[in-house]
């Protein structure tokens, strides 16, 4: 019965009726519209606004490691079994629409990222917290969908998502060494729960310390593999773009299929409008010290997670020429191409890399969660320490379930989380406006960057003494 509710409302979301689908192109569209492309105008000083993102402070971690925790999140099983998916479903004009909504995306991830940061809250420790549940409370002044958000993001973050990662690794390993997801499963949680039981700080360092290393080594490899077949380069970037029309052999018949699982795997990597990464936009200490400098922070995560990761495993796959048959594949579908450019090599490689990637997004998906405890008045031991253990508890379950049941559960999260995000954030266009030009307005006369509430005209109000 739960499987067919989860099924029927999947179905609305992202089946037949496709809300979601034009519910993230209005928003992209209209976020770069209300910016002025502000993902393009800006985007080598995307770049530079990292120069600093290493200071911190008592009250919240750096802009790094903010980009990190971020990335951390963004960067699993999306990238690895999520790109496999959605080629198997949707053939390789998937990828071009993948692309199409990160670009769309990064305008929607600055303009959260945004919201993140200005109503973000102090904590029973002092260290900052925030997330669409409070800029929901803070400026729409509506907490009835604060709550409705927060359940949606437990259900998603708290419980599912890191299932269905642990699931990734777990297959994955199954795979190559056939462990038993039993005992990987096991091993997963007791190394999740020494990091996450140090909270936010702890997820952050840990963070900082792996998703550049990982990344760095996964980009290395596909751009090897590409070198090395670069003679097949250009037959498959014609085949993305004819697939991506319906203008190949297959016909327009795979056009539908290529957009919907395009746009639907894109989302699930970057997670631009679902509302997750405003999370750890909040945790931080901006450099410079303004809430639009972690929108341009966010927007370069959006960036270096779709479009450079997610394009290294397509090209990865496409040039190994599998055979794609049309029904759901994940890992295995990424190992075995991987295996025909590096051998038997490739397969360990593949685990290796799921295992890092899926297990970084483990940890951070527990701090978003976590983050909500506050709203709660859980901000305290007894709370934790209950949420860590029925986190834990799913993270084990996870390992040891099937395919279909744990990604159904965590589409059907992903897209309740989205839908109030992106109501929410729409009717706070006029905040993001205010603020990105005053951030602007500041750069452009080399001003200092410091933020102060005198300056601009915001709706609701923020916590007392964040911003003094």
């Amino acid at each position: 019965m739960i499987n067919d509710i989860v099924s029927s409302i999947n179905n609305i979301l992202w089946g037949q009726g496709q809300i979601l689908i034009y519910l993230l192109l209005f928003a992209g569209c209209w976020f770069s519209f209300k910016l002025r492309l502000i993902q393009l105008r800006h985007f080598r000083y995307m770049f530079t606004v990292m120069k600093g993102s290493t200071q911190s402070n008592k009250s919240g971690i750096s802009s790094f490691q903010a980009l990190c925790t971020g990335l951390s999140a963004r960067v699993g099983t999306g990238n690895l079994a999520g790109v496999a998916m959605a080629i198997s479903l949707g053939g390789s004009g998937a990828i071009f629409w993948m692309w199409i909504i990160a670009l769309l995306g990064m305008a929607t991830g600055f303009a959260e990222s945004v919201l993140g940061q200005l109503y973000k809250v102090r904590d029973e420790h002092k260290e900052f917290r925030g997330g669409p549940a409070y800029y929901i409370r803070a400026g729409l002044n509506k907490p009835w969908l604060a709550i409705c958000f927060s359940l949606a993001l437990f259900l998603g973050y708290g419980l599912t998502f890191s299932a269905m990662q642990a699931n990734t690794i777990a297959d994955a390993i199954n795979n190559t060494f056939a462990i038993s997801p039993i005992y990987s499963g096991a091993v997963i949680v007791v190394i999740a729960a020494s990091i996450v039981i140090g909270g936010l700080r702890s997820i952050a360092r840990f963070a900082e310390l792996i998703v550049p290393f990982m990344g760095l080594a996964f980009v290395a490899t596909a751009i090897i593999i590409t070198l090395l077949n670069i003679e097949l380069v250009p037959d498959m970037l014609v085949d993305i773009f004819t697939s991506a029309f319906g203008l190949n052999e297959a016909g327009a018949g795979a056009l539908g299929a290529a957009i919907k699982h395009g746009v639907q795997r894109g989302l699930y990597s970057n997670e631009a409008g679902a509302g997750s990464v405003p999370h750890a936009a909040a945790g931080a200490s901006p450099y410079p010290n303004h809430p639009v400098a972690q929108g341009y922070v966010q927007m370069l995560g959006v960036f270096l997670d779709t479009i450079v990761l997610c394009s290294c495993t397509a090209v990865v796959i496409l040039l190994a020429n599998l055979n794609i048959s049309g029904e759901m594949e994940g890992i295995g579908m990424t190992q075995d191409a991987m295996a025909v450019h590096l051998g038997s090599g490739g397969n360990y490689f593949v685990a290796a890399a799921i295992s890092l990637f899926a297990f970084t997004s483990v940890v951070a998906n527990y701090a978003y969660a976590e983050s909500n405890l506050h709203l709660f008045k859980l901000d305290n031991k007894l709370g934790r320490t209950l949420y860590t253990g029925v986190y834990l508890a799913m993270v084990f379950w996870g390992a040891n379930a099937t395919l279909k049941q744990v990604w159904g559960l965590a589409d059907m999260a992903l897209g309740l989380m989205t839908l109030v995000n992106i109501y929410a954030i729409t009717l706070l266009t006029p905040t993001i406006v205010n603020l990105t030009q005053d951030y602007l307005t500041k750069l452009k006369q080399g001003k200092s960057m410091e933020f102060s509430l005198k300056d601009v005209k915001i709706q609701g109000k923020t916590e007392p003494g964040v911003w003094s």
